[in-house]
């Protein structure tokens, strides 16, 4: 019985992690606007990856934590990179704006 334990303890986190994951991807299609989305989007494939490193201690590989760092360089390379199209597109408004006064 003991040793069933840490199974459950693992499962359970798989669970709710699987929600996270299903709860973001609704922000994410619901959200209003471009930030939102941007900020789901991320909270997303974060949760994605813990999933992995869950999956990576259940069964006992390793080699999936090389994934999990890899993944989440390429993420903040497109946090960043949505960042800067949201400034750039809020910078563009700001100009027409002006232009138009």
């Amino acid at each position: 019985m003991i040793t069933d334990f840490p199974h459950i303890i693992f499962y359970v986190s798989i669970s709710l992690v699987m929600l996270a994951v299903v709860m973001c991807f609704i922000r994410m299609v619901i959200g209003s606007t471009l930030p939102d989305r941007v900020v789901a989007l991320d909270l997303t494939a974060n949760i994605l990856i813990s999933f992995i490193a869950i999956f990576s201690a259940i069964t006992n590989q390793p080699v999936y934590i090389d994934v999990v760092i890899a993944l989440a360089l390429i993420i903040f390379l497109t946090t960043v990179a949505f960042a800067n199209l949201i400034t750039w597109q809020s910078y563009r408004k700001k100009k027409r704006r002006q232009g138009d006064d």
